[in-house]
């Protein structure tokens, strides 16, 4: 597998991200020797309740940016990774080498093996669900809560919203990925230069953004979907998952409107709770409503400790 690591000076002077990087080193591919090197931040005490933010496609840490300092002043440790392809995460250079499943056993190593996460309240969002999520069903007692928002877990039944057919059709046909423009577009609030500039920081050249590239193809859409079986296995557990488990989705994105109906109908830990929608949001909801998304996190923390 060729590995590419985008270079640090790639991320110098960043607008409004002070973080410090940190790294963990997991196995390329099962019983190789390969190393892939996956990039997370880790702010606050220790001793604070750990919240692990999630991203997603094409984004990085850095749509965390403007929550992270909220979080931590309200006394949580916020632990933000970069999957495998994107930020400062190392970058598989082929597209091949990006399956839905090697993406969820990548994160596993990092955040479960290594890191050892435990008492987690999960906040995630677009592909952060599709893994996270998956880290759910296979590791339900080290998840204390989780907050899904803008997001899904597809077993490839059923029709998908046109919204996305349209952009998995331009992501694999388009000539130049054009990232920050992905990103904008899905932001109700116009990005600065400086943040458009941060979001095309990970990717030097098109070389770097296989997984970027291949992702939306990933999402499962059909019964045939090489995911199905692990997804629908996934849901199984989820299913009589009865910790507090709250859907904030966005009033304004047209990709993943509707998708919290079905966590609040199937995961028990939904059941009863005062649901939220952050409003003024468009998919990318944490560029345009931070403190929101941040305000409700933390009632969601107090009110069931």
């Amino acid at each position: 597998m060729e590995i590419l690591r985008t270079p640090d000076e790639r991320f110098s002077d960043l607008a409004d991200f002070p973080f410090e990087p940190n790294y963990v080193e997991v196995n390329a591919e099962p019983g190789s020797d390969q190393k892939l090197r996956i990039h997370y931040l880790d702010e606050g005490l220790r001793t604070g309740a750990l919240v692990l933010l999630m991203h997603g496609e094409p984004s990085w840490s850095y749509l965390y940016r403007k929550m992270i300092p909220i979080l931590v002043e309200d006394g949580f440790r916020v632990v933000v990774p970069d999957l495998p392809g994107f930020g400062r995460s190392d970058k598989p250079a082929a597209t091949s080498d990006y399956t839905y499943q090697r993406l969820v056993d990548w994160m596993e190593a990092a955040l479960i093996d290594q890191l050892d996460l435990d008492d987690i309240t999960m906040f995630c969002q677009d592909w952060g669900g599709l893994i996270g999520l998956r880290l759910v069903a296979a590791h339900p007692e080290r998840f204390h809560r989780i907050m899904v928002s803008n997001t899904g877990l597809p077993t490839g039944h059923g029709e998908p919203p046109q919204a996305f057919l349209d952009w998995q059709r331009f992501s694999q046909t388009v000539d130049k990925f054009p990232t920050s423009g992905i990103i904008n577009g899905g932001c109700v609030n116009e990005l600065t230069p400086a943040e458009l500039a941060a979001y095309d920081a990970p990717f030097p050249d098109e070389s770097f953004k296989a997984g970027a590239r291949v992702l939306p193809s990933l999402v499962p859409t059909s019964p045939d979907d090489p995911a199905h079986d692990a997804q629908i296995k996934a849901w199984e557990v989820l299913r009589s998952f009865h910790k507090p488990c709250l859907t904030a989705f966005s009033d304004s994105d047209p990709i993943t409107r509707g998708g919290q109906a079905v966590f609040q109908k199937r995961i028990p830990g939904a059941h009863g709770l005062a649901h939220v929608t952050i409003l003024g949001g468009g998919h990318f909801l944490q560029e345009d409503e931070p403190a929101q998304i941040c305000t409700h996190l933390a009632d969601f923390v107090a009110q069931l400790n």
